[in-house]
C-alpha cells in the first residue's frame, strides 16, 4: 500500500480553500491554506511530525505559537520524546505573565509554524525565544505561501523550511 504523501493529505483535508480572503499578514488573497482545519486529524498531525523530523533532528525542544503552532509542537515533541514549548501570542493579566510556556534558556530551540506568508507569526515567536535565552536557528512551516517569509528569516538569521509551498498545493 502507498502511504500518502503531505501534500495529497492536506487536499484530501481540504485544507486549501478558494475565495476573498484576508490572511493573518492583513494581505488580501483568493487562496486560504487552512491547516487549522487539517492538524485536527491525527494522520495528518502523525505525517506532519515524521516529515518535520526528516528535516531536523537537532533541537533541545520544539516550539509552537498559539494557536495553530501548538498542536504541531506537541506532535513533534511526541515523535522526537523532546519537551514541546508554548509561545502565547499576549500576556495574561494573571499567574506568571509570561508569553513562554515551557524551559528554553540555553537550549536549541526548533519553532514549527502552520503557514508563514510574510513571516510575521515565526519573528513574533524567534523574538520571544531568543529573549528567554533560546537559541534560534530554524523554523520549519507545514506550508509556506512563498510571499516574502523566507527573506524576512534569513535576515534573523533563520533558515526556513517549507514542507510543502502553497503552488505545490494549487497546481499539484
Amino acid at each position: 500500500m502507498v502511504t500518502a504523501t503531505l501534500r495529497e493529505m492536506l487536499i484530501s483535508a481540504e485544507a486549501i480553500r478558494f475565495g476573498d480572503f484576508t490572511l493573518a499578514s492583513g494581505k488580501k488573497s483568493t487562496v486560504y491554506i487552512d491547516i487549522k482545519k487539517a492538524i485536527t486529524s491525527p494522520a495528518i498531525l502523525k505525517k506532519i511530525a515524521a516529515e518535520v523530523l526528516t528535516h531536523s533532528t537537532d533541537f533541545d525542544a520544539v516550539a509552537g505559537v498559539a494557536v495553530g503552532g501548538v498542536p504541531l509542537a506537541v506532535s513533534v515533541s511526541l515523535a522526537s520524546d523532546k519537551p514541546y514549548v508554548i509561545i502565547r501570542k499576549e500576556q495574561k493579566g494573571h499567574g506568571l505573565a509570561s508569553l513562554i510556556i515551557g524551559d528554553v534558556a540555553g537550549k536549541r530551540i526548533l519553532l514549527v509554524e502552520d503557514v508563514t506568508t510574510s513571516g510575521g507569526s515565526a519573528v513574533f515567536g524567534i523574538e520571544q525565544l531568543r529573549s528567554a535565552g533560546a537559541v534560534v536557528t530554524d523554523v520549519i512551516a507545514v506550508v509556506d505561501r512563498n510571499e516574502g517569509a523566507g527573506k524576512t528569516l534569513q535576515d534573523l538569521d533563520i533558515t526556513l523550511t517549507p514542507l510543502v509551498r502553497m503552488q505545490d498545493l494549487i497546481n499539484g
